[in-house]
């Protein structure tokens, strides 16, 4: 279980909102959207990667105190490499649709040839 940052009180892991004090914990009330919050007297923007790199675009940079895209600049971002099938399933399920348009029509030109 987590504490309520401003109170103290013990709350859920998915709580959008602390039920004593009704501090947001969660973005926009969306279970999703983590807020980031700083706890000293330092702003988050200090130890901010999208501050570091100057990709941040949130309106109270430099001093934000709470931030839904904070990243900390000593943790590296790692994106997990995706892998990609190449059997002739995969190919055969992603395009099922053009390959019954295709059977339609050859099938249409054999009847058509056949009737002639």
């Amino acid at each position: 279980m987590l504490n309520c940052p401003r109170c103290g009180q013990s709350i859920q892991q998915s709580a959008i909102a602390c039920p004593r004090c009704r501090t947001p914990l969660k973005a926009h009330g969306h279970p999703g959207i983590v807020l980031h919050r700083a706890t000293g007297a330092e702003s988050l923007c200090k130890s901010c990667l999208y501050d570091a790199d100057d990709t941040c675009n949130y309106p109270q940079r430099p001093d934000a105190r709470e931030c839904t895209m904070y990243h900390d600049v000593t943790i590296p971002i790692v994106s997990t490499p995706q892998r990609y099938e190449t059997s002739p399933g995969v190919w055969i399920r992603r395009n099922a649709g053009w390959i019954a348009l295709v059977m339609l029509i050859i099938l249409s030109f054999g009847l058509a040839l056949s009737r002639r």
